[in-house]
């Protein structure tokens, strides 16, 4: 027997402007939205979904699942966390691990840690 990834699940106090985020990010659209589970696909189903639900309590610790995220070809790393930034995202630090390999962690409106790689 094989799985699929269905969904992502975030917890978030307020999913709205986590899925809000998100939705521009990834120019995801909703799917679903019963104002305490929100639902975000790609256009055209391609990629697992994100949901985001209401939890009563806050982030108090590192993520221990990430997102990795890579910028379409022409875009930089940098460009994109400029434009994530600008969106509400928070860059947190540069991560170089060989002089061409780095990405840059950042963290979303609640508080979700995720990665933008350089291509």
């Amino acid at each position: 027997m094989a799985l699929h990834i269905a969904e992502i699940v975030f917890d978030c106090t307020d999913p709205r402007p986590v899925a809000a985020f998100w939705a521009v990010a990834l120019a995801y659209e909703i799917a679903a939205d019963r104002g305490d589970w929100i639902v975000l696909r790609a256009p055209g189903g391609a990629g697992p979904w994100l949901a985001f639900d209401t939890v009563p309590e806050h982030k108090v610790v590192k993520n221990r699942v990430h997102l990795d995220l890579m910028p379409t070809e022409g875009d930089t790393m940098e460009t994109e966390v400029a434009r994530l930034a600008k969106l509400g995202a928070t860059a947190v630090r540069l991560v170089r691990n060989e002089p061409d390999e780095m990405h840059t962690i950042m963290r979303d409106p609640g508080g979700n840690e995720f990665c933008v790689l350089r291509p």
